[in-house]
Parts: structure tokens; sequence; C-alpha cells
């Protein structure tokens, strides 16, 4: 095709760990892939799968006027440069800012990854109020372009975009999440002795890690024998982060391990008896699907983007949001009755391989990219 395509991610981990197959199936169709990103460690890794990289200062946390304006002038400059015939912008700032450069420049093509509406979104009082009002103006904009799809992966973040963006219905495609590689994943017979809930998320109080300490801190008070495990790691650049010290005092405790940061996480799931993520809003968190493949049950929150991953009652438990003795009831009851718990997990895989499979995924992503490319 000897078309260049140009990802705006916030960070190369996230690229490599949600994006990084539609990027590969995307230069065997022919398209000469560029990533505009901010960089941890991972240039190399990009670099050795022949992807272009344009190091990105994306400043992540809040969205401030100088930091924002910042962004603006650079990926005015990596646009110019690279001359993208599709710009597909993934994450809150690619969207908001990547979007608005996009229409100021007239790029022919735009896609744009809502994974997840984020921090602004889950904030309770006025100024949390104000600040997604005013990221609603901003997304009107930035959703605005003439040629353009927005992909959304849970019907709650679509309606609640229709709703303060005005975005046309013209625009809107749904795709159930990032996808998941099923042939990394095999159904694998839980580990004998002691069980273990696993949290495999980023140690975010948005992902529910605190209410899946009081959990265990409960459950042991009730007797129940059981390991809780964090794979995650701290992250700084959120607001909703734990600290360091307070990860420190929480392993010192005795309550949970903690199993850091992870790549391996078909070994990290089928380590699991039961996998654990009471997060307060999601996008279609990768972490489930992943549960999904791996055959196991799972128990998350009734909110936008968890509910959409699982089959409630038949590949996992619903839990109320922020509620510590519900989630810890659930967990209880899945502890106590493995025979429920492995059936729910052969019916998650079941439904991995109707639903997740990454093959699926990232059809339908070419599939968009040469529909904008004709009708540009």
């Amino acid at each position: 095709m000897n078309k260049r395509l140009l990802f705006v991610v916030n960070v190369d981990w996230f690229f490599l760990s949600h994006r990084l197959p539609i990027a590969l199936n995307a230069q065997q169709a022919g398209f000469e892939v560029h990533i505009a990103t901010s960089i941890t460690d991972k240039l190399n890794v990009l670099q050795a799968y022949g992807l272009t990289v344009h190091p990105l200062g994306l400043v992540r946390g809040g969205l401030g006027a100088f930091n924002a304006l910042k962004t603006i002038i650079e990926l005015r400059r990596i646009y110019r440069a690279v001359q993208p015939d599709v710009v597909h912008l993934v994450t809150i700032k690619p969207v908001l800012l990547g979007g608005l450069v996009a229409r100021w420049l007239r790029v022919p093509a735009l896609v744009s990854a809502v994974s997840g509406l984020g921090y602004v979104f889950t904030a309770n009082g006025p100024v949390a109020s104000l600040r997604r009002w005013v990221v609603g103006r901003i997304y009107a904009w930035a959703l605005g372009h003439h040629n353009q799809t927005v992909i959304f992966q849970n019907p709650d973040d679509r309606d609640t975009l229709v709703a303060a963006a005005g975005l046309s219905s013209t625009k809107i495609e749904m795709i159930r999440g990032s996808g998941v590689d099923l042939k990394q994943y095999a159904v694998a017979p839980e580990a004998s002795g002691v069980p273990v809930v696993l949290f495999p998320a980023r140690l975010l109080a948005d992902k529910g890690i605190f209410e899946f300490v009081q959990a265990a801190i409960l459950l042991g008070a009730r007797g129940v024998s059981a390991r809780f495990a964090l794979a995650g790691m701290v992250d700084t650049a959120n607001p909703s982060s734990v600290s360091q010290l307070q990860l420190d005092e929480l392993i010192a405790s005795g309550v949970v391990e903690h199993w850091g940061y992870r790549t391996d996480m078909p070994q990290v799931i089928a380590s699991a008896n039961l996998v654990v993520l009471p997060s307060y809003r999601e996008g279609l968190p990768k972490v489930l699907l992943e549960a999904a493949a791996g055959g196991r049950a799972v128990v998350t929150t009734d909110v936008p983007g968890c509910r959409d991953a699982i089959e409630p009652g038949v590949t996992g438990l619903l839990v109320p949001v922020r509620n510590a003795e519900s989630l810890a009831c659930a967990i209880e009851q899945l502890l106590i009755a493995p025979e429920r718990r492995l059936a729910m997990g052969l019916a998650g895989r079941q439904l991995a391989e109707k639903e997740f499979d990454v093959r699926a995924v990232v059809d339908k992503h070419i599939a968009i990219y040469r529909r904008l490319l004709a009708s540009r």
C-alpha cells in the first residue's frame, strides 16, 4: 500500500502490551508504521520490530495548559515530519491533543481509540464536574475530524461521549478491547496448596487496590486461607497511584504479596486460582480478557468496562464498586466452591475464543484504515 500509519500513544509499554499486534499486521499489509510515544526503557524493543519511533515528551497525569501546549507543538512537528496518511490515537491525552492537531493540519484519516475515560470521569465533587465539562468541550473538537473513526470498547463510554461531545453515530465503531493471543494461553490446572487471589493491575486507587487489600484483611479475620498477590507497579504519574511507602507498608504487613511488574501474563494467570479487579471504571480491561483466555474465574465490579468483559454468573461475579465487604464475600464464595470456580474458568475460555481473539481485533483495525483511506 505504501501508506504511512502513525500511532500516538501515551507511553511505550502500553503500546507494546495493547497495540503491537495491530502495528505488526499493518506492516504486513504494506503500511510504513511510525509511533510517537513517551519513552521509558522500551526504545530498542520498538525499533527491533521495525517501527520508526518519535520520542514524545508527553507528561501523564493532569492536563495542565503548559504541558498540553508543549505536547501540541511536539505533535505538530512530528505530524509534519512523518506526513502520515492515517493517524491512530490511543488513550486520553493523545485522543484529545492529537485530535486537535490532526484537524489543524488536515491529516487525511484519523482513528481515535477511547480505551476508557480515566480519572476525570471517575472523580467526584464540584471541581471534577467542572473538569468533565471542560474535557467534554475538548473532546467535541478532537472528535470532529471529517474523516474519522472513533473506537469504543464499551457502550457506556460511547454513550457518555456522544452526550458530552455530540459525536455522530456514523463515526463510531465498537471493538471489545485490544484482544488476546489465544495461542499463548492454555487452561492450566490450578496449583495445589493455598489458593492464590490475584490483583493484576497498576497499583492505583482507581483500580480498586485499597478495596482488594481490605477484602484480604476481612477474609483473614474470618479464617479464610488464601494468598493475596499484587502483580503490578506503582505509577507515580497517575494521581490515584499508591506511593512506594504505602506499598512497602502493605508488603511488610503480610496481608499481600507483591509480584512486581510482569510481562509473562500467561504464567501469572496460570499461577492464580482467582483473578480480581475491583476497578472504578475501565475501557475493557485486557487483564480480564487474559484471565478468560487462561481459564480463570473473575471477580470484578459492576462498572463500565469491567462488566462488559465477563458474563456475570457464568465466567465470574460482579460486585458493587468501592465496597470491600461485598468484594470479600464474592471472593470467599469462589474460594470455598472450587467446582464452581473451575466451571467459570472454562466458560471464560469459551468466551475468549468467541469474543476476544486478537486476530479478529487486528482485522477490524486494518479494515478501518482501508475504509478511511478509500474515503479521504
